[in-house]
């Protein structure tokens, strides 16, 4: 029904409309997170860096210092000590020339300490990463340092932008293909799909891990009730639109058919005008021939004044008559008729304004209108006001 294509019109300003801002408002929420994202990334960053350099300071203290450690690190002031100021410090060993490592540290610390004293700073062993123990030897004379570190505990949660709780980031560290969970994440964090990450190597010349954290992102992120309101409101104002529109277009119909009914008025009127005018030849007649006959008793040579009295009463009592008729002509009309022009009218034009006209009482019948145009067809000289209100006059 040709009537109902403007509703596609609309529902699609109103896709629009309501995708563009709730577009706009997701773009900005998401904005925000990954600016969160990235701001937390570089403060866990720097906060695990700084515990891993505190690692590094503390070997460069002890080889400098030359403390004599127990080989019972645990029955040690100084160990303990350091212990309770850094609670990831799981243990402190320590070896002199004529010593080897304690029997339950790894082995590879010899190899280790052979490095430091070439570098000039410690090195590790991650072999334990994924259990969450990293050892970390500085070499040192007379005697050598090892730390046996819980990098889970070397996390400051008092410090740490991410509550372990309920965040939904998920960081681990990884050295190789050894890795060690941090933070679990929401529990889609590890899933497949759109999420922000963010690598970076630890600021340690010792412990040289990376840092990987992934935001998993989830639909219920997006600011569905904003969005959902600015759809609403998108939908109330273009509602408000279309009424106000239908209100112009049914004015504009009212005035037109209103044009119509005038222009109907003004030939029923010509019609009466026509059947006004026969009347009024009659007393034209009568009065031309009383005014006639009058002068010609007057005229004569012994006037008959009497009859000439009564022709031009005659003649005044038609003129009466005509008078009356005039004037109830006068009362008919309220303006003076006017002559339409004619002009070239498309007839497609024609048919299509006829059908916006009728289109309140062919939606009041259920009429569907099918219009089929074979040809274009040449425009017709004639009056377009006169055209259409026979075209909503006898539609059919």
């Amino acid at each position: 029904m040709h009537w109902t294509t403007p509703w596609l019109g609309w529902l699609l300003a109103w896709i629009i409309a309501a995708g563009g801002g709730a577009g706009w408002l997701a773009q900005q929420r998401l904005q925000a997170l990954n600016e969160g994202f990235q701001t937390n990334a570089r403060i866990a960053h720097r906060l695990l860096s700084q515990q891993l350099v505190q690692h590094d300071a503390i070997l460069a203290t002890l080889a400098l210092l030359q403390p004599q450690l127990s080989r019972d690190a645990g029955a040690n002031a100084t160990a303990s000590d350091l212990a309770r100021l850094y609670p990831q410090i799981l243990g402190i060993a320590q070896r002199r020339a004529d010593q080897p490592w304690p029997a339950h540290w790894p082995s590879t610390l010899d190899a280790l300490e052979q490095q430091s004293r070439r570098s000039g700073h410690a090195h590790m062993d991650a072999s334990r990463l994924a259990a969450g123990t990293l050892f970390v030897v500085q070499a040192g004379q007379p005697a050598s340092y090892a730390l046996a570190l819980d990098l889970r505990a070397a996390v400051p949660t008092e410090e740490w932008p991410y509550p372990p709780s309920h965040s939904p980031v998920r960081i681990w560290l990884t050295q190789g293909d050894t890795q060690l969970l941090l933070q679990p994440g929401a529990p889609e964090a590890d899933a497949p799909g759109w999420a922000w990450t963010q690598t970076k190597t630890l600021a340690s010349p010792s412990q040289v891990l990376d840092l990987h954290e992934r935001y998993k992102l989830h639909p219920r992120l997006l600011p569905w009730g904003p969005m959902l309101a600015w759809a609403l409101v998108c939908a109330l104002g273009l509602a408000g639109l279309r009424a106000a529109w239908q209100q112009r277009t049914a004015r504009l119909r009212a005035e037109q058919l209103l044009q119509h009914g005038h222009v109907a008025r003004l030939n029923t009127l010509g019609e009466l005008a026509a059947g006004l005018a026969h009347e009024l030849n009659q007393p034209l007649t009568a009065i031309l021939s009383s005014s006639q006959a009058a002068r010609r008793l007057l005229d004569d040579r012994e006037p008959d004044v009497d009859a000439a009295r009564q022709a031009m009463g005659q003649a005044a009592e038609q003129a009466k008559r005509a008078s009356a008729v005039v004037g109830r002509l006068r009362r008919l009309v309220e303006r003076p008729d006017t002559v339409a022009a004619t002009q070239a009218v498309a007839l497609q034009a024609l048919v299509n304004d006829a059908l916006h006209l009728l289109e309140p009482e062919l939606r009041q019948r259920q009429v569907q209108v099918l219009q089929t145009v074979p040809a274009p067809l040449p425009p017709l000289h004639s009056d377009p006001i006169a055209l259409q209100r026979r075209c909503c006059i006898n539609p059919i």
